[in-house]
């Protein structure tokens, strides 16, 4: 076994020589209280980051993005935020993440953090003297406090719903009601209110003066809100927010994707620009292709998460023509693409990618991961088949920690361990998100494989062993080793951000060719296809030396 102690050599160097590195870049998902824990007290935390960051460096990766690691109870897994400018006593100090900050730049990492604007937790200072000052009051204009309906206001100001589950109103003991479009915890702040936004801007420059390179902007389309009384009611689209979104006129939707929100955005772009090197920021927004680009338009956030890349199946037609599609809405912008396989809010892909087209997540989750049963080995040759494909694309890379080692979804978490707000909010119908959320294994033996001293906040299987750090460093084959060799390859070979698809491929392969020639060709169907002619760089997995390519293979081609 090969142990690592230095980074490789980053040459060239995408994360700190280029001003515009965000827009080839590789970036490492940490959540961080799964990552790593160095005080062994079961939760993940800023020195475990820092701890683990040659990790990062030796992957080959050019930035991390560190999701919220702020005050919280954790009612939504930190991103129920008391304090927009601190760290969580449990997770460490501000001096904690200003030397995670230096470790990391030394390393030549980029250092991206998450930014929850669209509320606070209900601890949050601002809200809890809302409560305190009562109806009518100037604290509760910075949140969205509204009379109820019905002869005695019993009944929610509106039929909007929570994205967790059942009204997005809860109400006082006073009587009024506040919106909460996700958890009850999480109060949804007034952006038409100047303190507001005076205090995000605050916030932006607070953490790019420590260093900060970027933001990662949670529910980027969510802020703005028709707040003109009277509150509309969503009627029939209610309980659909994606199907509210594609039926209103764009832009309309009472609290979703509103036109006004790109002036805030446009606001926060001038903050970003005033530093040297320009901070970068890239949207959260789940909405349709076109409106998405207007997010990643230049002098706003700069880029937009690709959801459509991660919701298609497995199949070669589909995702052609999402990559053609999202391409298109990048280049519309005069942004990059975007990205991503796995992330903390959905099954990771090793199982999802097994799942047949229609299933419901939540049912197979709530079956343990056993209806239907998935064959987990060529669910981890799917991964890393995707992965080369994702990994050739023009533009940047979103790795979710853990996928490195190929995990698969941890779907048999029994019940009473359960901490995602879905479960309970949804009167425990839906099982939520902790199965892709279980703490990392970094060694093959130990109470929480290398996690910490102790054990972990969710259980880990003792499968787990298998697909540890130390397992797979330096093991010829491993999924680990594969991610180093194609992120090294990555740097090398990518340039641009076009492609050029091939004419006529076989029936369920991708192929298209990139900068100076070099392919990438994807086998997504059920046989064999005949290679191509040239020399194979990289295979996700072994080719049979009779110059076929396997069923569920991308190589790249020189």
């Amino acid at each position: 076994m090969t142990t690592r102690t230095t980074a490789p050599d980053l040459s060239p160097d995408l994360s700190s020589k280029d001003p515009n590195w965000w827009r080839q870049a590789v970036v490492y998902q940490v959540y961080p209280r799964s990552f790593a824990d160095a005080d062994g007290d079961g939760l993940g935390d800023i020195r475990g980051v820092t701890e683990r960051l040659a990790h990062l460096a030796d992957l080959g990766v050019d930035a991390l993005w560190l999701s919220p690691f702020y005050p919280s109870e954790l009612a939504d897994g930190g991103y129920d935020v008391a304090d927009h400018r601190d760290v969580d006593p449990r997770l460490g100090t501000l001096d904690d993440f200003s030397a995670m900050v230096a470790e990391a730049h030394r390393l030549g990492l980029k250092v991206i953090v998450d930014l929850v604007p669209n509320h606070t937790s209900h601890q949050h200072v601002w809200f809890q003297e809302a409560l305190a000052a009562g109806p009518g009051s100037a604290a509760r204009e910075r949140y969205v406090f509204r009379d109820g309906r019905g002869a005695h206001g019993e009944l929610p100001p509106t039929d909007w719903q929570s994205v967790f589950g059942g009204s997005a109103w809860q109400r006082v003991a006073d009587g009024q009601w506040y919106l909460h479009l996700f958890a009850a915890e999480q109060p949804d702040l007034n952006w038409d209110h100047p303190e507001v936004r005076e205090d995000f801007r605050t916030t932006l420059r607070f953490w790019s003066d420590r260093g900060v390179d970027g933001f990662r902007v949670d529910v980027a389309h969510a802020l703005a809100k028709d707040l003109a009384e009277p509150l509309r009611d969503l009627g029939a689209l209610a309980r659909d927010g994606e199907e509210a979104l594609a039926q209103l006129p764009p832009g309309t939707h009472p609290f979703y994707d509103r036109d006004e929100v790109h002036e805030i955005y446009r606001d926060w772009r001038r903050i970003l620009d005033s530093y040297t090197p320009p901070r970068t920021a890239v949207a959260e927004a789940w909405v349709p292709g076109a409106r998405r680009a207007l997010y990643a338009r230049a002098d706003e956030l700069g880029q937009a998460f690709n959801f459509e890349y991660l919701q298609a199946g497995w199949d070669a037609d589909e995702l052609r023509q999402v990559i053609t599609d999202s391409l298109a809405t990048a280049r519309a912008a005069h942004a990059s693409a975007t990205w991503v396989l796995s992330n903390h809010d959905v099954v990771r892909h090793p199982s999802r990618l097994m799942l047949p087209k229609g299933t419901d997540d939540n049912a197979w989750l709530l079956s343990g991961g056993h209806a239907p049963e998935i064959d987990h080995d060529k669910g981890l040759r799917r991964a890393r088949a995707a992965t080369l494909l994702m990994l050739a694309l023009p533009g940047s890379s979103y790795v979710y920690q853990g996928e490195e080692l190929g995990l698969p979804e941890v779907a048999d978490l029994p019940v009473e361990v359960l901490q995602d707000p879905i479960w309970e909010q949804t009167g425990r119908v839906r099982k939520g998100r902790d199965g892709c959320r279980v703490p990392l294994p970094w060694t093959t033996t130990g109470p929480s494989y290398g996690f910490g001293g102790g054990g972990s906040w969710l259980p880990q299987p003792e499968w787990f062993a298998s697909y540890a750090v130390e397992a797979q460093d330096g093991t010829e084959g491993s999924t680990l080793e594969l991610y180093r060799t194609a992120l090294r390859l990555r740097r090398k070979l990518l340039d641009g951000e076009d492609l050029v698809w091939a004419a006529q491929p076989p029936a369920g392969v991708l192929e298209f060719a990139r900068h100076e020639g070099w392919r990438c060709v994807a086998n997504l169907s059920g046989t064999a296809v005949r290679l191509p002619e040239g020399e194979v760089l990289l295979s996700s997995a072994p080719l049979d030396g009779d110059g076929l390519l396997g069923p569920d293979t991308t190589v790249w081609i020189g």
